[in-house]
């Protein structure tokens, strides 16, 4: 997977956003006012940091040694993930549509209506 189709897949998410309130060189995607994916875009290995379940994410963390606790973010729910071929593409789309969801979910009911109604 390279850095174009990870972007695409997350922005192609309802009432998706690229922000880039860090700087040039982290690509910030939001549903609404909120981040589900951060990329680095100047790493020299490409990564993708997600919100997960604190449970889930202890889990794929053993199972796979290419998830990290998130990098700069809250260890217990976010993930950062090196795109490096070890993860199949489906695995990393589900963990993409899980961070997206986790994040609709805790949106207030008027930011919610509003993608909703796009």
């Amino acid at each position: 997977m390279d850095l174009l189709s990870l972007c695409k897949y997350c922005l192609n998410k309802q009432g998706s956003r690229e922000d880039y309130p860090f700087g040039d060189d982290v690509l910030v995607i939001k549903v609404a006012s909120k981040m589900f994916a951060l990329i680095p875009q100047d790493e020299h290995q490409l990564t993708i940091s997600l919100k997960c379940d604190p449970f889930i994410a202890e889990s794929l963390r053993e199972q796979h040694a290419s998830i990290t606790p998130g990098y700069h973010l809250n260890k217990s729910h976010w993930n950062t993930i090196l795109i490096d071929g070890s993860i199949p593409e489906q695995e990393l789309f589900k963990m993409i549509d899980h961070s997206y969801e986790l994040v609709f979910k805790g949106l207030k009911k008027t930011e919610k209506d509003a993608i909703v109604q796009q």
